[in-house]
């Protein structure tokens, strides 16, 4: 490979590793063949794969791997422990050549309900569905350790390997163990607790390892709340520490279930011109394939059509022969011996969603990188964005924004920041003197402020803005629209930014009487609009800052005409202050500057002297 293959492979690879999401998942790389060599995971994806690529990396074997890398691919999971049981599911599959080996007898715990008449419930490590109910696995030993404490405590289930059957209870064949005479077990053994009571227990048991801790929790919190009036209270904070415990742990993992094997999930995400189709495949309770296609529309495809597509594809493509395909909807087609799912809860809800969010999370990493290589088209489906907002009636592509500033009304200034398609255009930015109002009066100040602005453009037939923001919430937009609509008679759209109890804008009102404009606040746009408000912000409060600078740092010499700024120099490098400059005979100042000068700064001091 030439060095210039080399910098272009790189640079391919850095611009992958741009558009990827800060969330956590596992991540593939890939040598020129499409083999994977190695498998990763991360609590920040993009932060993770960052640094592989940073220059000051000095590691002698993560150089040998970057120098392999041909293609990055990724899933996105929810947790951190998620991306850690993903990983593992992928090193095993694959092996890839710079991972560590990962040896099945070393593979994460799992907590296992037997079958039996009297079931135990025990963790382990061998996987044996004829054996009773498998769940996790647990990647962090210490929440497998908690959830078994947990289950003991509540439920007691026995912990003998005896075979108990009901016919040697009735036959009197077992006897009570310690288990039972230090309150770890009820002894269903001998009959001491019943049948009944000790599958109920059980069932509960399950219940909180499948994570459906929700009948429970309500069947304790009405237990503690009987107990708490019938004034036991020591009993009821037993009841109400068990609560919490259930409440705090979380015993679902989102990526690997024992009940499922052998699986295939298609989702698809589609815009106007391109469909999105992500591919799981769920093998032995474990993800080992994901992957995302592209599809570019060239009829008016439904997205019927376009999953059937993407599902005779994905088979062929990876030869899958899974009795089961999960979907989002029902795709109209049939297979031979394939049974399609469309869930609505539980494991398999789950991996569907999983599948939706890969999918959703491609598109977005497409469309930033799209947008990298062509700027033009982010600016203009924001413009687009905001202009279905608002319902405007052209796209917004100069937007101005206005901002007072001053201390009790000393030194009143605003300042006004002009955006042409999203960017800032600061040589249209202004700074503005307030000149007709006395006192701290924001409203009276914005008022004279877009007054002065928009009666000059007028006059030199400037073009007007497209939307106006005001950084502030009705009473802002009102004051504007007087002087825009009521005065200069003009129709220009007004919006506003108002912001929340803790000064964090929080909303964006439009219209007339104004109303709330239903945006997300994390979303890319308002993202944007809240940055013209603190641009609109830094500007006025700069211009604030250097006029009372100036008028803090000025002396009396400044007053003075004639005189320059070396002229004052001198003199306070002769004299050493105003005072003395003040008092000084004529003579002496003549000695200093010269005579000219010297009688202009004479008579400045002393007016009534000819």
């Amino acid at each position: 490979m030439t060095k210039e293959e080399n910098e272009k492979r790189l640079e391919r690879l850095k611009n992958i590793v741009l558009n990827m999401p800060e969330k956590p998942g596992s991540y593939q790389y890939y040598d020129e063949h499409g083999t994977i060599i190695y498998v990763g995971k991360a609590k920040k994806l993009k932060s993770r794969c960052s640094s592989y690529f940073h220059t000051e990396v000095d590691r002698y074997k993560t150089k040998v791997l970057v120098s392999k890398i041909h293609d990055i691919t990724y899933t996105v999971v929810n947790t951190e422990e998620d991306a850690l049981l993903l990983e593992n599911a992928l090193i095993k599959k694959y092996n890839p050549r710079y991972n560590v080996l990962l040896k099945d007898g070393k593979t994460y715990p799992s907590i296992c309900v037997t079958n039996e008449p009297f079931p135990r419930i025990f963790k382990t490590r061998t996987i044996n569905k004829k054996w009773g109910t498998y769940y996790g696995p647990y990647s962090h030993i210490s929440s497998m350790y908690t959830v078994l404490e947990l289950i003991n405590k509540l439920y007691r289930p026995r912990t003998c390997r005896f075979p108990i059957t009901d016919e040697g209870i009735k036959q009197h064949k077992y006897q009570v163990c310690l288990e039972y005479h230090i309150k770890n077990c009820g002894a269903p053994c001998t009959g001491k607790q019943s049948k009944e009571d000790y599958l109920h227990n059980i069932q509960q048991a399950r219940e909180i390892l499948k994570g459906n801790t929700r009948q429970v929790l309500r069947d304790m919190r009405e237990q503690m709340m009987q107990l708490a009036e019938e004034l036991r209270f020591e009993e009821a904070e037993e009841i109400k520490r068990k609560y919490l415990l259930i409440d705090a742990f979380v015993s679902k993992s989102e990526v690997v279930s024992h009940t499922i094997n052998n699986v295939d999930v298609v989702s698809i995400t589609n815009d106007d011109k391109t469909a999105y189709i992500n591919y799981i495949h769920v093998s032995n309770g474990s993800i080992n394939q994901s992957f995302t296609f592209e599809y570019k529309k060239r009829l008016n495809e439904t997205e019927e059509e376009l999953l059937q597509l993407g599902i005779i594809e994905m088979r062929e493509r990876y030869q899958s022969n899974s009795k089961e395909i999960i979907v989002p909807f029902e795709p109209g087609m049939q297979l031979d011996g394939v049974t399609f799912t469309i869930p609505q809860r539980g494991d398999k809800k789950t991996l569907l969603d999983l599948s939706i969010m890969n999918g959703k999370q491609y598109k977005v990493d497409r469309l930033k990188q799209a947008e990298k290589l062509n700027p033009e088209q982010k600016q203009t489906r924001l413009m687009k964005e905001l202009q279905n907002a608002l319902q405007l009636k052209k796209l917004p592509y100069q937007i101005e924004c206005f901002d007072n500033s001053n201390i009790s009304g000393t030194d009143a200034v605003a300042g006004c920041v002009v955006f042409k398609a999203m960017k800032p255009s600061k040589k249209d930015y202004r700074k503005y003197n307030i000149k007709t109002v006395t006192g701290p009066d924001d409203y009276a100040s914005m008022q004279e402020v877009v007054r002065r602005r928009y009666s000059r453009m007028i006059e030199e037939g400037t073009p007007l803005p497209d939307l106006i923001i005001t950084d502030g919430g009705k009473g802002q937009m009102e004051v504007v629209r007087e002087v825009v609509e009521d005065e200069l008679h003009l129709e220009i759209p007004i919006a506003g930014l108002a912001k929340d109890d803790r000064h964090r804008t929080n909303e964006l009102l439009y219209g007339f009487p104004p109303r709330i404009i239903g945006m997300k606040t994390d979303s890319e746009l308002f993202h944007i609009l809240t940055r013209i408000q603190d641009e609109v912000h830094r500007y006025a409060i700069t211009f604030h800052r250097d006029k009372r600078s100036k008028h803090a740092l000025h002396s009396e010499l400044d007053d003075i005409k004639g005189i320059g700024e070396k002229t004052r120099e001198t003199l306070l490098k002769r004299l050493k202050t105003v005072k003395k400059i003040r008092e000084a005979e004529l003579p002496q100042l003549e000695e200093a500057i010269g005579k000219a000068k010297a009688a202009l700064a004479y008579s400045h001091f002393h007016p009534k002297e000819p």
